[in-house]
């Protein structure tokens, strides 16, 4: 059985949030810097990978804001994630995707440095640019 927000709601995941549009274009004022950013190339992998990911991540948030939530505390960026199934119907691949690029960042954060590759960048700042697209596109239907 394949939850919905409302029951993340009941299960103390979300919290009820009215937003407005002032709050959504800061969301994106947010993602378009971070994707400016994470292209500087004299920075680490590891730096330019956790930019990109903050850049999805507000994407995740603004598409949650508009359906009406935000997150609880706990477990906050993997329920961000997870939420775009919910919102903007994104497909399994994108979230495990997404998901994975939280468990690297988490890594390069908290634990070692230098684990993170260009590739990976790559693919993280065009996950971003893809969600960027996708999100607002949403917003707009």
């Amino acid at each position: 059985m394949k939850l919905s927000l409302n029951d993340w709601l009941k299960n103390g995941w979300l919290i009820e949030h009215k937003t407005s549009p002032q709050e959504i274009e800061d969301l994106f004022r947010i993602v378009d810097r971070d994707l400016k950013d994470c292209e500087v190339a004299y920075l680490s992998a590891d730096w330019r990978l956790n930019i990109a990911y903050n850049a999805s991540l507000q994407c995740a948030k603004a598409a949650l804001a508009v359906a009406g939530y935000r997150t609880s505390r706990e477990s906050h960026h993997y329920r961000l994630i997870h939420s775009l199934a919910y919102t903007i119907q994104a497909d399994d691949k994108l979230i495990i995707q997404f998901d994975m690029f939280r468990k690297k960042r988490n890594i390069s954060d908290y634990l070692r440095a230098g684990e993170i590759s260009d590739l990976e960048v790559r693919e993280m700042i065009a996950l971003a640019k893809k969600l960027r697209r996708r999100v607002k596109e949403w917003i707009k239907s």
